[in-house]
């Protein structure tokens, strides 16, 4: 007995337990309910009430909002303080849910550029899909007088250094929107035997239109046909 109770044994005894003291000193105990490392982070460490960074920011509730102010964004850069303008962007806008008027500007650009390209060319086809009925005549008429005096266009288009929505319009029938282009080409109209009659081989002409583009919001059809065109310059 007097052996187990050593004076060795009875020293590694008290450092252990000084040891133990110490660790749990340190480190406390465990009840079951700690906060996980996650819950720790998450928590300031003076129990302050923190506001998240997305309660800061409000954001649209559904894809029908953020779409809304996607559009008004547009109609704003696009009218360019033009209040009438806007009243009709936004018009076009509350009838037809896929309106974008961005999107239509830039389908306009590249209805500009085939059309001018397709009447100097005489693509029919390209112009029927493009345009409405009479100005389509008006067209027609104009390819085939030229035709019959035996004159060709040599036409290169170079560029839209600028084009804006000029007026816009809603009613229980048509949407319509009126833009201005400023164009950059290369035209040349030449006689049967190749003299040129009109315009320049090399030097780029700037020339400037009004044209009326419209559609029917009920209509599945999303082409906008050009319905009405003025010549500036």
């Amino acid at each position: 007995m007097d052996e187990f109770f050593d004076i060795p044994t009875l020293i590694v005894i008290v450092v252990a337990i000084f040891v133990l003291f110490r660790l749990r000193s340190v480190l406390g105990t465990r009840t079951g309910n700690e906060r996980t490392p996650l819950q720790r982070q998450a928590t300031p460490a003076n129990d302050e009430k923190v506001v998240p960074i997305r309660a800061a920011i409000p954001m649209p509730d559904s894809d029908a909002e953020r779409r809304a102010l996607k559009v008004d964004s547009e109609i704003e850069l696009l009218s360019h303080g033009d209040s009438a303008v806007a009243a009709g962007l936004k018009a076009i806008a509350e009838a037809d849910q896929n309106f974008s008027p961005k999107a239509f500007l830039e389908g306009a650009k590249q209805a500009y550029e085939m059309i001018v390209t397709s009447f100097a060319t005489g693509d029919r086809k390209t112009l029927k899909m493009l345009l409405e009925k009479d100005v389509y005549d008006g067209f027609e008429k104009a390819i085939v007088e030229r035709e019959a005096a035996g004159h060709k266009i040599d036409f290169t288009f170079v560029g839209l250094p600028k084009i804006e929505i000029s007026d816009a319009e809603a009613d229980k029938r048509d949407a319509r929107i009126a833009v201005k282009f400023t164009a950059e080409v290369v035209q040349a109209t030449k006689d049967k035997d190749g003299t040129l009659i009109d315009g320049n081989e090399s030097d780029v002409q700037t020339i400037a239109d009004e044209w009326t583009f419209a559609r029917s919001p009920k209509s599945r059809d999303p082409n906008w046909k050009l319905v009405a065109t003025n010549q500036l310059s």
